[in-house]
C-alpha cells in the first residue's frame, strides 16, 4: 500500500506562498532548503518551492484540490478567509444528499490561485 508522503506546490513566488501556508497551518516550517519550504500537515508534508514552468496564477485550479481536515470548518473558514492572499471560492456547505449529514466543505484559493478545501473528518 502506498502512503502519501508530501504534496509539492510549484510557484513563481514560493516565499510568498510558503508564508501564506504558514499562516493557514499556524505553523513554522518543519523543513527548509534550496528554495523549498515544508510544513508538517498531519501525516504528510505540504511542500512549496520554485518551478521554472510555473508562472502567474493557476489556470486550472480545480484540477487538484487538497483538503485540510478540521472539526470546525466554519471557524477555520472565517480565520483563513481573513489571511492576505486568500480568496473565497465557496463558503461552507454540506456536499451530500443527506440533509442530516454533518459533513461540511469550504473551498478557498491561495495567492497563486490553487484551490484547497476545509473538510470535516471522514466518518
Amino acid at each position: 500500500m502506498l502512503k502519501l508522503n508530501s504534496l509539492l506546490i510549484g510557484s513563481e513566488d514560493p516565499e510568498q506562498l510558503a508564508a501564506f501556508y504558514g499562516e493557514v497551518l499556524q505553523s513554522k516550517p518543519g523543513w527548509q532548503g534550496g528554495g523549498y519550504t515544508g510544513y508538517q500537515a498531519g501525516d504528510a508534508y505540504l511542500m512549496i518551492g520554485p518551478h521554472d514552468k510555473v508562472h502567474g496564477r493557476s489556470q486550472n485550479p480545480e484540477r487538484i484540490i487538497f483538503n485540510f481536515e478540521t472539526a470546525d470548518v466554519r471557524a477555520e473558514f472565517d480565520r483563513i478567509k481573513a489571511i492576505e492572499g486568500s480568496t473565497i471560492v465557496r463558503e461552507p456547505y454540506n456536499p451530500g444528499d443527506n440533509e442530516s449529514s454533518t459533513m461540511l466543505l469550504a473551498t478557498l484559493a491561495d495567492p497563486d490561485g490553487n484551490y484547497f478545501q476545509l473538510a470535516t473528518p471522514m466518518q
